[in-house]
């Protein structure tokens, strides 16, 4: 029988997160979301309860090690032991050459997207090694950039998701034998909210016309494969990179 438990999703009240918090729920887990503003996970949390599932949006700045540390602890009393953790938040920065990048938006998109993954990883390894238990695994959010390097777009964005996949593959053969598995997800261009915030709400349909499938990916698309890659039809696959990118 399919394992369910806690779900924690990252970045999940809204783009991909808000799907596979969804996706996730739906399946049978029961879901804590982590954001910045959790009213802002309203719409998604709503969603959820009226397909019967259960789930909560808790204040979290994965940048912070006292705040993860917190959101954790506060998850687990409300909803019971880790199952899952789903580093879904991310940002981009701003669009533009490399050369005329402000140094503070290095520094912000590597702590959000990499610090950030690494410590809400630990935290869930610490979660994971208190109560043992099956299926227990970690998805991180790579991107296509981490391979294409998005030259003249965002590439410090890019670098930071090349981390994050060499994190992943190292912290899978690390915990390996404790049972415990860590994959990515490297999504394409996807359709959301995303390239507005960067300053770009048209690139999705540019880009689509770069891409062998003739169009960019769904949220929802991408949650698939996450709840796949959390589920016991994943139990052999640890360490696994897995592109949803159309082609690309």
């Amino acid at each position: 029988m399919p394992v369910s438990g806690l779900v924690i999703v990252t970045g999940g009240s809204r783009g991909i997160g808000a799907a596979v918090a969804r996706r996730l729920a739906r399946e049978g887990h029961r879901i804590a979301i982590g954001c910045r503003n959790p009213d802002e996970a309203g719409p998604v949390l709503e969603a959820i309860r009226q397909d019967g599932g259960k789930a909560v949006a808790l204040k979290l700045d994965v940048t912070q090690e006292r705040d993860v540390a917190r959101f954790f602890a506060e998850a687990v009393r409300l909803l019971g032991p880790l199952h899952a953790l789903v580093n879904s938040a991310g940002i981009t920065g701003p669009l533009g050459s490399f050369v005329d990048l402000d140094p503070a938006w290095m520094r912000r998109v590597t702590e959000v997207n990499l610090i950030g993954t690494m410590l809400c990883a630990r935290a869930a390894m610490r979660c994971f090694m208190a109560a043992k238990g099956d299926g227990r695994s970690i998805v991180n959010l790579s991107s296509v950039a981490a391979q294409t390097g998005s030259p003249g777009e965002y590439v410090h964005y890019a670098a930071s998701k090349a981390a994050v996949e060499t994190f992943t593959i190292g912290l899978a053969r690390e915990v390996a034998a404790r049972g415990i598995r860590v994959n990515a997800v490297a999504p394409g261009t996807v359709n959301t909210g995303i390239h507005a915030l960067a300053g770009d709400p048209d690139r999705p349909a540019r880009i689509a016309q770069r891409v062998p499938m003739g169009r960019v990916g769904e949220a929802e698309e991408i949650a698939q494969a996450v709840a796949w890659l959390i589920s016991d039809d994943a139990s052999y696959t640890t360490g696994a990179v897995l592109r949803v990118t159309g082609g690309l």
